[in-house]
């Protein structure tokens, strides 16, 4: 998905008429994207009992879905502008909603990630498409309220995954976590054929496909590199992706700024106001689900919580997250996104570091305390 190939297809002057019953259909298909990773952080425990998984294994369960999930975005927003983005949608429905069935039926820890790679190709192609077809659906004035209920969903699923992962494990077992995506994904792709119109970037006739595979390997490689030297150390393995990584990620920029048309606007990421909100945001996120997991694991084998009882005692970072992004939907407007982002990352950062400073002998109210800075943040800083 390309800086260049993201213009409204709709007449400014008669908007599509529907286009708000169409945004609440792309935010449910990007709640369940976002939700199919918090989900497993409560389901973890249930995993690694019953499948008996080892530390290795269940953290490829959890990251399978992350390395395709970063590595084909980029390629697959292009194919969606190409070919059409509310086909890419559905498409990727599909194969997310095919992985999760995969996954509820699984009895190996090799299923299991292949289950969890699949719902990571079908995300990839999901999250893209619905942020193109918001932009193709919205004229400009309208354009950053939509935008930031689109960037406030990825906030809310945060912490309404581990809700409802946590209801589904009060009754059934942790397959449950998986098969629950899949009525949600047909509905979802049910209500974007009624509501959401088809779109596609018209002037592009080719696609670089060099590109795009130098693009998969550099952030592949980045992804898995980076999880393989923090959880199993910095040896040759790790190492290695990321030399991968490197190579293929400078064979990538001067690939593109040579080629007609680009995969990427490189002009655009040089920007330093671009790259500086995409790097705190993606910061962001990154430590948002790397707090969140460290607190559920906390309240389930610590404080001995049930699933449902870790789910409900997350549930106020949910909140969190929503009044932070009514507050940055105010101040963004008056004071620019770079106060806004600013901010929130503050805040979340506080919210973190207060994180560290506990142990086990710390409270569930000083816990809350930390949540609840964190939520802030991801909602003053993800709308803009």
């Amino acid at each position: 998905m390309t800086s260049n190939l993201v213009r409204p297809t709709t007449d400014p002057a008669r908007p599509y008429p529907r286009r708000w019953a169409g945004l609440a259909v792309l935010c449910l298909s990007l709640l369940i994207v976002v939700m199919a990773n918090t989900a497993l952080i409560v389901a973890a425990p249930s995993m690694l009992r019953e499948l008996q998984l080892t530390s290795t294994d269940l953290q490829w369960v959890i990251d399978g879905y992350t390395v395709p999930y970063a590595a084909l975005m980029l390629l697959a927003g292009v194919l969606g502008d190409r070919y059409g983005r509310r086909r890419a949608l559905l498409t990727g429905l599909a194969v997310f909603a095919a992985g999760a069935v995969f996954g509820s039926l699984a009895g190996t820890a090799a299923e299991v990630i292949g289950a969890r790679i699949t719902m990571g190709v079908g995300a990839a192609v999901i999250m893209p498409a619905t942020l193109s077809l918001l932009v193709a659906m919205f004229p400009a004035a309208e354009r950053p309220r939509a935008i930031a209920a689109w960037a406030a969903t990825s906030g809310l699923a945060i912490a309404l995954g581990p809700l409802l992962a946590g209801w589904l494990l009060e009754q059934h077992s942790w397959g449950s976590t998986f098969l629950v995506n899949v009525p949600i994904a047909a509905f979802a792709a049910a209500a974007a054929l009624a509501l959401v119109p088809p779109s596609r970037a018209e002037h592009v006739t080719r696609i670089d496909w060099v590109g795009g595979a130098l693009s998969v390997a550099a952030v592949g490689a980045l992804v898995a590199g980076i999880i393989e030297g923090f959880h199993f150390g910095w040896h040759a393995t790790a190492l290695g992706a990321l030399t991968v990584a490197v190579l293929a990620g400078g064979g990538f920029v001067a690939w593109e700024l040579r080629h007609p048309q680009p995969l990427l606007a490189l002009g655009r990421v040089a920007d330093r106001s671009v790259a500086g909100a995409c790097l705190s945001v993606l910061l962001l996120f990154l430590t948002s689900f790397g707090a969140i997991y460290f607190v559920a694991q906390q309240f389930q084998f610590v404080f001995g919580y049930s699933p449902l009882e870790t789910g409900l005692r997350l549930l106020p970072l949910a909140t969190a997250v929503s009044i932070g992004s009514a507050v940055s939907g105010r101040v963004a407007p008056r004071l620019g996104a770079r106060v806004a982002i600013g901010a929130g990352t503050a805040v979340a950062a506080i919210g973190v570091l207060t994180l560290t400073l506990l142990d086990d002998g710390s409270g569930y109210p000083v816990f809350l305390v930390a949540l609840v800075l964190l939520g802030l943040g991801i909602g003053l800083a993800a709308p803009p």
